[in-house]
């Protein structure tokens, strides 16, 4: 595995409100994540894993503290980035729960989207579609609708569409929570060949225990601070 860095935490602070009112939910997150690497993040409900996520997705403005994607730093108690928006599209992709295909559009036409957003060129972008649908056996559907697609196959195409644009992070909010155990474990499965074969990074929140031997960090969240370790039963 590749132990090249695709991001890096340093002293990440998040608080609300103001005077009296002043919550603070995250408070001096630290860890590096590797390029490669499955990472799964659990944690009670209510303890600020989807503040962190939006964090690390450059969504939501810490309060303070730094993150660097790749080589590049975006936050250093401030953005560092012209367009976080601009960011987003180029270097981070989401899978959430519902995979949010835009239903008046075929496959090949939501997958290519972002990349277009982005500029790219078409003849770049197809041949990069193409394979990424072949990759995840699902060539066969580039005319299709999402309409007309099952629902493990419409989560492939929202997977093929956060590959895209060639992200260095992945965010997986938890992608097998409409799932049974088994399509679970497929689709967890699945990621995981990603990480190691895109040398992509994926951090996947999810409340399913079962799923997180297949992980190679756990991020968890205790007291507002974030403990991350090496997992020793990997599978």
């Amino acid at each position: 595995m590749s132990r090249e860095i695709s991001m890096k935490i340093e002293n990440l602070v998040k608080k609300f409100g103001r005077g009296e009112s002043e919550i603070t939910v995250i408070d001096g997150a630290n860890f590096t994540l590797n390029k490669g690497e499955f990472v799964g993040l659990v944690a009670p409900s209510g303890s600020g894993k989807t503040t962190l996520l939006m964090m690390l997705g450059c969504v939501l403005e810490p309060t303070s503290g730094k993150i660097t994607i790749g080589d590049e730093v975006v936050y250093d108690n401030r953005w560092l980035v012209k367009d976080d928006r601009e960011l987003r599209r180029k270097k981070i992709g989401f899978i959430f729960q519902a995979h949010y295909l835009i239903p008046f559009l075929n496959i090949e036409e939501n997958v290519t989207l972002l990349p277009y957003e982005n500029k790219e060129s078409p003849k770049v972008v197809k041949p990069r579609v193409a394979k990424i649908l072949e990759y995840l056996d699902m060539s066969s559907k580039m005319t299709s609708m999402p309409s007309e697609l099952s629902g493990g196959q419409n989560q492939r195409i929202a997977i093929a569409r956060a590959l895209a644009n060639n992200p260095d992070i992945i965010l997986a909010d938890e992608p097998t929570a409409a799932l049974d155990k088994e399509r679970a474990i497929s689709v967890v499965k699945m990621l995981k060949k990603i990480t190691r074969e895109q040398n992509v990074t994926i951090i996947m929140v999810t409340h399913d225990d079962r799923l997180l031997p297949f992980c190679d960090k756990v991020l968890t969240i205790q007291d507002k601070k974030i403990d991350i370790k090496e997992n020793i039963g990997e599978i």
